[in-house]
C-alpha cells in the first residue's frame, strides 16, 4: 500500500462525504460543535477516559447525528445528481440505517447496566452513586465506540478491501480536525440566513 495511494483515497472519501452528506448549514454547524468537543474528548482520553467518552457521545455524537437525521435534506441531490437512496447505498461508513442501530445500542446501554449492575462481572462492584454509575456508563460507551469503529473497518475489509477499511478508519479518527477547517464558517452563513450550502465549489469541481 503506497502512501500516495492511501492519501489520495483518504482525500476522495473526505470529498465524497462532504459533497454528498453536508449540504445543510445547520448540519455543518453541528458538525463544527461536534468536532470541537471531539478534540477536547481526545485530550481527555489521556486523563479521564470515561469522562472523554461521556463528552464524545453526549455532545459530539449527538450533535453530529442530529445534523444528519433532522436537518440534512433527504430529497433528490441536484448538485451531485443522485437520489438519497443511492447515496445511502454507496456510503462507505455508517449510513442512516446503520446509525440507527449504533445509536440504539448507545441509548440502551445504561438500561443494560441498570439490569446488570456489574455488567456480567465487567465491573468489580455495582455503582454506589450516580457519579459512579455515570463513569461506568462512560466506560461502556468508550468500548462501544471502539467496537463500532473496528466492526465497520473489518466489515469494509471484506466488502471493499483492506485499504478502503483503513482509509475509512483514518478518516473517522481525523474528521474532527478536518471538520473544524471545513465548517468553521458555517455558523456565519447561518446568521446570514443561508440554510443550504449552494455547493458552488462542488459543481465547479
Amino acid at each position: 500500500m503506497k502512501k500516495t495511494d492511501f492519501l489520495q483515497a483518504l482525500a476522495i472519501q473526505r470529498w465524497d462525504d462532504h459533497r454528498y452528506y453536508h449540504h445543510s448549514r445547520i448540519n455543518q454547524s453541528l458538525h463544527l460543535l461536534s468536532a470541537i468537543s471531539f478534540v477536547v474528548a481526545y485530550g481527555l482520553l489521556f486523563i479521564d477516559p470515561p469522562l472523554a467518552a461521556l463528552l464524545a457521545w453526549l455532545v459530539s455524537m449527538s450533535s453530529r447525528q442530529a445534523g444528519h437525521f433532522f436537518f440534512e435534506p433527504k430529497g433528490y441531490d441536484h448538485v451531485n445528481q443522485a437520489t438519497h437512496e443511492h447515496k445511502e447505498e454507496i456510503k462507505v461508513g455508517y449510513n442512516l440505517r446503520r446509525k440507527v442501530v449504533l445509536m440504539a445500542l448507545w441509548a440502551g446501554s445504561p438500561l443494560l447496566l441498570l439490569a446488570q449492575p456489574t455488567l456480567f462481572g465487567a465491573f468489580a462492584a455495582p455503582a454506589a452513586n450516580l457519579i459512579e454509575f455515570a463513569r461506568q456508563v462512560g466506560w461502556m460507551w468508550l468500548w462501544l465506540g471502539v467496537a463500532g469503529l473496528l466492526f465497520r473497518t473489518v466489515h469494509l475489509f471484506f466488502l471493499q478491501g483492506v485499504q478502503t477499511g483503513l482509509v475509512w478508519m483514518s478518516k473517522i479518527l481525523t474528521d474532527p480536525f478536518h471538520d473544524i477547517m471545513l465548517y468553521h464558517r458555517a455558523p456565519l452563513h447561518l446568521l446570514r440566513g443561508e440554510l443550504i450550502d449552494p455547493m458552488g465549489h462542488v459543481q465547479a469541481h
